[in-house]
Formats: C-alpha cells, structure tokens, sequence
C-alpha cells in the first residue's frame, strides 16, 4: 500500500439478519477522514438463508465448519456480483466482519462465520476478516469494534450511537474511547414483528398504536446487564436466555410488545446520552420514527441527521478501515473499549 488513495470493499452482516452490507470505499492515506463512499448496497438474505442463520447457534462444530464454508461462498458471489454490477476495477482489499453465530466472551467464545479463505479463492482479492477472535483471546469483549472508526473518521461528534441488532455507544471520556452495547433493538423488535408476517415495523407504526405494558417495562429496566460497568457486549444468546422469556411471560399482543420494547430501548440509551446535541445516530433503527421520537424525548435532545451513506453503511464503511489498520499493522482494537490486555491489530489476512 504505497499509494496516496486505497481502495477497499467493506462487508457487514448485522445479528438483526437485515441483509449483507456492501461499500466500497476510498481512504486518503495521509487523511483518513477524508474518504469517499463511492457505491454501497444492500443485499438482502433469502428465507432459506436466514433460517440457516438463525438456527445455526445450535448446530453442532461440523455443522459449524460446514456453514462458516457454505457462507464464505455465498459472501464471495455477492461480493462478486457487486463488483460487477458496479464496475469496480480498482481493489486493494475486501475486508468482511462475517455473520456472528456465538459471542460469549466470559466464556472465552466468540465465531463470526463466512470464511475468508473461500472469498478470496473466488473474488481473487486479498481479505481481511476474523476481526474478533485475537481480542477474545487477550481478555477482551471482542466487541464493539467499530469505536477505533469513531476515534478516528468521525472525531468531531461527542457520541456516536448505533441502532442496529443491538445498541452501541462510543465516545471520549479521559482520553480514552469508551464503548458498549447498551441494549437490544431491532434483534427484538423484528422477531415480534415477524409474527405479524412483516420484516419489520416500518416507521414504527405498530409500535406506536399499542399500549405500554409497565409490568414488562419494569422487569426489562431491571435486568442485571444495566447495571454492569462496561467494557460489556451482547449477543443472540443473551436475548434468547434473557429477554424473550420475560417478554413471552409476561405480554402476547405483538403491538404491546412493540411499544413497551421500544420505551424500554429509549430510556436505556437515555440514560447514556441525555442532553447532549452532538450525536451521530446511524443503523436500520434511524428509520424507525416511533423510536427516534421516543430517544429524543427521553433523552431531552434534537436528533440532526447524517447522510443516508453513513446512516445505512457505517458498519461496513468501518470494516473496510479495520481491514486497512490490520493490513498496515497499526492499532485497531482499543484495549478501553473491549477490555482487553492491551491495544493490538486484529483480524486474519487471506491472500489469493
């Protein structure tokens, strides 16, 4: 990498199974702030495959080898395919985050298949992926990771919020990056949702027209992750074990739940980022009005946003830049945000 521009594909797969986020992206290497989204796209999964996905947290380790192999393939394809459709001649490296099947770093855990091996036998580019495990393996979280981005691409915000799966946070605090999930959002509210045969609940709608169950409400507030200090993250298997079956015991009306969930998300984020009008707020969760009002009131501020580019494909924007720091073997996972021994360059390069 010696010239003044690279040029990198950064792919995102989010536990709210969306889609596979797709950008392609050009960074001025004397500036990284100075970067151009140059095409970006969404490619959403097929029933078959977001069945798989879903299941695959209780597949055994063959069946796990043979998805993470399966799932390289199918990221290459798409990956080909977007560079075709958009006539992308110039690469110097595709960085994947993968599709997280299990994250429980207290327990030294955490897979992000989709392996990158196969992307690069077929795309014929160099990949970086893998971006978690070598945090795990120091003590870390292994999660956030995109807060390196917001030190370094979008330092002029006081928070940067992200709406996804779940809830991110990062920021500045005694000149350190903090960060962490603070809670669950559409990983929860599309599967209630999807009772009703909807992907998910546009603008909010359905949300907004129900009622609040306060007995649901208070027993979500009062689960224990709340109160942990971070470094802290989440995953699937938290929302399985911890948060549905509250929700299934205690509320079966989907526009019920949708409410009183969405109240939930609002006041935990609150209580992170109130009174403060500089915050970049990106995710699928932008588009969600319900919600977004519902941030604002909680939190007392007035939410600006950002182009559609960095509100859709932040994440993917990001893993590109992960790819880049790990290719140029410079910091990109920060020992205050994951908790791990030290600061360090994470994630494993496949060459063609």
């Amino acid at each position: 990498m010696n010239t003044n521009t690279i040029f990198a594909i950064g792919v995102m797969s989010g536990t709210s199974l969306d889609g596979i986020d797709l950008v392609y992206v050009h960074f001025e290497k004397n500036n990284y702030t100075k970067f151009t989204i140059v095409c970006a796209k969404t490619i959403p999964y097929n029933k078959e495959w977001k069945k798989l996905l879903q299941n695959a947290i209780h597949f055994s380790s063959a069946e796990l080898k043979k998805l993470d192999v399966s799932y390289g393939k199918h990221l290459a394809l798409v990956i080909q395919n977007f560079i075709n459709n958009h006539k992308i001649e110039k690469i110097d490296f595709i960085a994947s985050h993968g599709h997280t099947i299990l994250h429980e770093p207290e327990n030294g855990i955490t897979l992000q298949i989709g392996n990158g091996k196969e992307i690069a036998k077929i795309t014929k580019q160099k990949v970086v992926c893998d971006f978690r495990t070598q945090d795990v393996k120091f003590g870390g979280q292994g999660a956030p990771l995109v807060p390196i981005g917001d030190e370094l691409l979008f330092s002029n915000y006081q928070f940067c919020l992200n709406l996804g799966g779940f809830s991110n946070i990062s920021f500045h605090k005694n000149n350190l990056r903090i960060a962490f999930d603070i809670c669950p959002v559409n990983i929860v509210l599309n599967y209630y949702v999807n009772k009703l045969g909807f992907a998910y609940d546009a603008s909010g709608k359905i949300a907004s027209e129900g009622k609040i169950n306060q007995t649901l409400l208070k027993a979500l507030n009062a689960l224990p992750f709340y109160e942990k200090e971070p470094p802290k993250s989440l995953g699937l298997e938290w929302v399985q074990k911890e948060v549905l079956p509250i929700i299934d015991r205690l509320e079966s009306d989907v526009s019920i739940i949708l409410k009183t969930f969405v109240e939930h998300i609002a006041i935990q984020i609150a209580k992170v980022i109130k009174n403060s009008n500089s915050i970049l707020i990106t995710g699928g969760g932008v588009f969600n009005a319900f919600l977004m009002e519902r941030i604002a009131q909680h939190s007392n501020i007035t939410i600006t946003l950002t182009s559609k580019e960095i509100i859709e494909f932040k994440e993917a924007l990001i893993f590109a830049f992960l790819g880049l720091l790990k290719i140029d073997n410079q910091v990109n996972c920060l020992k205050s945000v994951t908790g791990a021994r030290k600061d360090h360059s994470s994630g494993v390069i496949f060459y063609t």
